[in-house]
């Protein structure tokens, strides 16, 4: 009999770690390869050119024209897309059957939008939690009743 394989991906805007359990009793362990950090800047720091000037149509005077994006924002948004084309090479693969997703309330949103149909059928479970900055050990309580770690 085949055993199932459940991925945890654990993330936020800027970090992010795929654990996984092979079965009851099992635990969880780190993928190897499968964590990423971006270092995290404020909007000031990415965009430190002046803001470009308009003229205005209606009188002489200039305003300044404020970007269509917030830079970290679109940053955070980049990191997402590429953790969920992760998640679908390697659910193609086989890598995985099962998926939960723990993220942080706004990149959970993210990842909802930019994963694959394919991987979707996968997720067993979401948490609307950020749960990055915690041991691996201290996962499985809030883990608990979702896998059999």
């Amino acid at each position: 009999m085949k055993k199932t394989v459940t991925w945890v991906l654990i993330a936020d805007g800027a970090q992010a770690r795929v654990l996984e359990n092979t079965g009851p009793g099992k635990g969880l362990k780190q993928v190897d390869g499968l964590d990423w950090a971006i270092e995290p800047l404020q909007a000031q720091e990415i965009g430190t050119d002046r803001p470009g000037r308009s003229y205005s149509s209606v009188s002489s005077g200039r305003s300044a024209i404020e970007p269509k994006t917030d830079p970290a924002e679109h940053r955070e948004t980049q990191f997402v897309k590429s953790l969920a084309a992760m998640l679908d090479r390697q659910q193609q693969k086989g890598a995985f059957d099962r998926l939960v997703i723990a993220a942080a309330p706004i990149a959970l949103g993210e990842i909802r939008k930019a994963i694959s149909p394919n991987v979707k059928k996968t997720i067993v479970a979401e948490l609307n939690k950020d749960l990055t900055n915690l041991p691996t050990a201290q996962l499985d309580q809030h883990l608990d009743g979702i896998i059999a770690a």
